[in-house]
């Protein structure tokens, strides 16, 4: 069997109808995958399974019933639940420009000429694009996740690589003046 991960894939909101359906605010970029009929989910911080009985998209929101609850009751107090899901360590995503956010953290960030100059602490979603959150010398970078200023990745060297742009990484550069 090969090595697994656990992954974020959202938080449970409010109850829907009466039946124990919870709409779930969905935290995956593969929400048809994660929430397929049968599929398990872990409630974080307990030891509670879920087992997807069904999901369906409704006016912008994903409303999710699960086996084990049987009622509103019980759907009302998953509300604010983290759910979990393990997914293959390997696993990447259709798209080869495309990467997880698990894959992405813990990079090593390397200059356009090689030398490393941070690791990549965490990615943070905005509206417009995705930034990277680099840790040079204990100062927080924040790099636009895009392929003008992110050159390159190699998953398997642990290594991102970033373009030669003054002021990206480092204050004192000439450019950034």
């Amino acid at each position: 069997m090969s090595e697994s991960v656990e992954v974020v894939v959202g938080r449970v909101g409010r109850a829907h109808g009466l039946r124990g359906e919870v709409a779930v605010a969905v935290r995956t970029d593969e929400p048809e995958v994660r929430f397929a009929p049968g599929r398990e989910v872990r409630v974080e911080g307990t030891g509670r399974r879920l087992h997807v009985e069904h999901a369906r998209t409704q006016s912008g929101s994903l409303q999710v019933r699960f086996a084990e609850i049987e009622d509103r009751t019980a759907a009302e107090s998953l509300k604010g639940a983290v759910l979990i899901a393990e997914v293959d360590a390997g696993e990447r995503p259709e798209d080869e420009d495309e990467f997880y956010d698990r894959q992405l953290r813990g990079l090593r960030a390397l200059a356009a000429d090689g030398q490393q100059v941070g690791v990549v602490g965490d990615v943070i979603h905005l509206p417009a694009q995705d930034l990277l959150a680099i840790d040079v010398d204990g100062v927080e970078r924040l790099v636009p996740f895009v392929a003008a200023l992110v050159t390159g990745v190699d998953l398997a060297a642990g290594t991102l690589t970033l373009a030669e742009v003054g002021g990206l990484i480092d204050d004192d550069a000439e450019e950034a003046r």
